[in-house]
């Protein structure tokens, strides 16, 4: 592992100015950030440790939520607000990783852990995400667990958090401090898609915090689930998954949601879906018309072939769970 420094940081302003020095990490729960440092998978310079400021509050303002960045992802999923209101969240929070992990994790890092594609993290196989144009493994190799959303010529790595799919069916926002000042992102604007540049994963500058996500108040939130398909019953990724939220009103759906997990390069939103949606009465038959049209563009490469099918499976359960009485 190579030297850092380390720099506990004791506010947001000096947060900020040690992150923003080329080469800074910020670390919190480091459930993510620690394995890539064992891997040799990052090298930073200095390590900036963000656990004592003061962003782990989760508050309710109005029907709306705001949860700290550093707020743990067990609170998160156990907090009653979000049980009540937001339960695609909950549900999403408790199919990842595993409970000692979900008392460590935070909410800032869970939106920014990296892929879990066998090429990135072997540190020796050509991999255009560690090492720009050096070339991507995944494509000829063993692509079993890769996107087929999003993908480009250079990366086919899919995004693995649970979290980050409920927060885009949800609407969330995800607020920033740094260097330029504070910024308001929705969170489908946060990640990036791999295109040219699949070492570029998100829109955050050196020394851009996470400082907090904002839920906001919606008609749909609260008749909302989370479906997600592994290979085992815990502590693994998904092979596809499906956040959804209904507004129902005089047994027509008036708004929906349909985000995906772990069939895309970034949180996937359908929104071609949920226009079909918009206007019908629920039922498998219009269930299945929305999940046809969410996986329209989708780009199989060999061993991922089956996840078409199996994402779309996943969509119409989770909407009959949400459009269920």
């Amino acid at each position: 592992m190579q030297p850092f420094s380390y720099v506990r940081a004791v506010d947001e302003a000096r947060a900020i100015s040690a992150g923003a020095n080329r080469g800074a990490q910020f670390i919190a729960g480091g459930t993510n950030v620690v394995d890539l440092l064992r891997l040799e998978l990052i090298h930073p310079d200095a390590v900036v440790d963000i656990t004592g400021l003061p962003l782990h509050d989760i508050v309710a303002e109005g029907k709306g939520l705001k949860i700290g960045a550093l707020a743990r992802n067990s609170d998160v999923a156990y907090h009653p607000v979000v049980v009540e209101r937001f339960p695609v969240l909950s549900e999403a929070l408790l199919a990842g990783a595993s409970p000692q992990l979900r008392n460590m994790a935070t909410v800032g890092g869970n939106l920014l852990q990296r892929t879990r594609c066998a090429y990135f993290r072997d540190g020796i196989s050509p991999c255009n995400k560690r090492a720009p144009g050096t070339g991507c493994s995944a494509r000829e190799g063993y692509t079993r667990m890769h996107a087929l959303l999003g993908t480009s010529a250079k990366c086919i790595a899919a995004y693995p958090s649970d979290m980050t799919t409920a927060l885009v069916a949800l609407d969330a926002i995800v607020h920033t401090r740094g260097p330029n000042g504070t910024r308001a992102l929705p969170v489908t604007e946060l990640h990036t898609l791999p295109g040219e540049h699949p070492e570029l994963e998100h829109v955050l500058q050196p020394g851009e915090l996470i400082t907090h996500v904002e839920l906001p108040p919606t008609a749909f939130a609260q008749r909302s689930r989370y479906v997600k398909v592994r290979d085992r019953a815990s502590f693994a990724f998904a092979l596809a998954s499906a956040a959804v939220a209904l507004e129902l009103r005089d047994a027509t759906i008036r708004d929906a949601r349909i985000a995906l997990g772990g069939v895309a390069t970034k949180p996937w939103r359908a929104r071609d879906a949920e226009k079909l949606l918009i206007g019908k009465a629920p039922s498998t038959a219009v269930f299945r018309d929305a999940a046809d049209a969410a996986l329209a563009g989708a780009q199989p490469i060999g061993d991922n072939a089956f996840k078409v099918e199996l994402a779309k499976r996943t969509i119409v359960r989770a909407l009959q769970r949400a459009g269920a009485p």
